[in-house]
């Protein structure tokens, strides 16, 4: 997003040791502590961090030894959904792969691609690193981590040791987990230090999201290559400014500012009936398209802009990206009041038309969009 004020201190690193050191020298002290990976989903003050935030840029990829068909596999949590029981079925030929927490996502994902390792390919060309995934459950084009996950290793810090905890263990829904509700302003229970997923050799999973199967030109359900889905999701996620390229201020964003909200079917009365709905997973409820709900509040792709509606609010410096409704952008020389007063100004805008509220998914720090 490329906002927000500095902070206290900063401690990059880089090896597991040096993790720990840092994490039990601020916690010593009593020192507030953000932990950060790539940073790509986080918004933070522009009067900075009072205290330490410790990048964590630990890299590495090692592979377990396969297992043999008919051996469990622990795979996902609530939020996972059919594709868990092709993917995991058993255990039925699964490869342990361990991630370390502060390598770079998008190249653990091109990694397993090109070791044809399948399971993570629709994950391409999401931000930041591998550590941060299961703590938001991540997702995009009808896969998310709870698919593949098999465990994390971590450092308690409040029974300070280091865990191994099983997917099973982490309630995994939607862009949430139980290592999230125990995150504090940035500052967690866990720290991530490395995260396993059980991937196939050569099998992609079925094509489960409509807007990847028209790009692939395939039914729902369809295998393809884990190259083709690969190439087929950076292409739609470029096409929506959701990768990052120098020049093009639309990728300069968290990517999706809002999650898409789950409510109660009662409050889906007022929608029209072309309004978006999808199983939400619980009885009773329905998951709504928030991009949609945006643009039918009136709030198009490029609000915000210069020379466009919603101009005022910041000058043109914080918008909606032209490409995609949902992401919340830095046009140039935007400051992080700029943009709370942009995702503000939508969340609130959608609540008046609709009823509905919207939650945003970047971890705001020092800040709120009701500030």
């Amino acid at each position: 997003m490329g906002v927000g004020g500095p902070a206290d201190r900063f401690i990059v690193a880089r090896t597991r040791d040096e993790i720990l050191e840092g994490v039990q020298e601020a916690d010593a002290a009593g020192t507030p502590l953000l932990i950060v990976g790539g940073g790509s989903n986080l918004v933070i003050a522009d009067e900075g961090y009072r205290g330490t935030v410790l990048q964590i840029a630990t890299r590495g990829i090692t592979v377990g030894e396969e297992d043999q068909p008919g051996q469990d596999a622990a795979v996902g949590g609530e939020g996972a959904g059919a594709a868990d029981a092709t993917q995991a079925a058993a255990g039925d030929g699964i490869v342990p792969v361990t991630i370390e927490a502060g390598h770079p996502w998008d190249e653990a994902v091109a990694w397993t691609v090109e070791h044809e390792l399948g399971g993570l390919e629709a994950l391409s060309g999401i931000p930041g690193a591998a550590g941060a995934t299961p703590v938001q459950n991540v997702g995009a084009y009808g896969a998310d981590v709870s698919n593949t996950l098999l465990s994390i290793e971590a450092w308690d810090r409040h029974e300070g040791k280091l865990v191994t905890l099983q997917a099973s263990e982490l309630d995994l829904t939607y862009r949430n987990s139980v290592l999230k509700r125990a995150t504090q302003n940035g500052s967690p229970r866990w720290v991530v230090l490395a995260v396993t997923f059980g991937l196939k050799r050569g099998e992609a999973l079925p094509v489960a999201y409509d807007q990847l199967a028209r790009a692939l030109n395939v039914g729902l359900g369809t295998r393809v290559s884990l190259a083709e889905v690969r190439t087929a999701v950076l292409g739609l996620r470029r096409s929506k400014g959701m990768v990052l390229e120098a020049g093009d201020p639309d990728t300069n964003s968290c990517g999706s500012f809002f999650m898409n909200p789950i409510v109660e079917e009662s409050l889906t009365a007022a929608l029209p009936a072309d309004a978006p709905r999808y199983p939400a997973g619980k009885d009773g409820y329905v998951k709504l398209s928030a991009a949609w709900l945006i643009d039918h509040a009136g709030y198009h792709k490029g609000f915000g802009m210069k020379g466009q509606p919603g101009e005022e609010i910041a000058g043109g410096r914080a918008s909606l990206s032209s490409k995609h409704t949902l992401a919340v952008t830095n046009q140039g020389g935007a400051s992080c009041a700029d943009v709370v007063a942009l995702a503000s100004a939508v969340r609130d805008g959608v609540k008046e038309a609709w009823g509905i509220e919207l939650h945003h998914e970047p971890l705001l720090i020092g800040t709120s969009l009701d500030a």
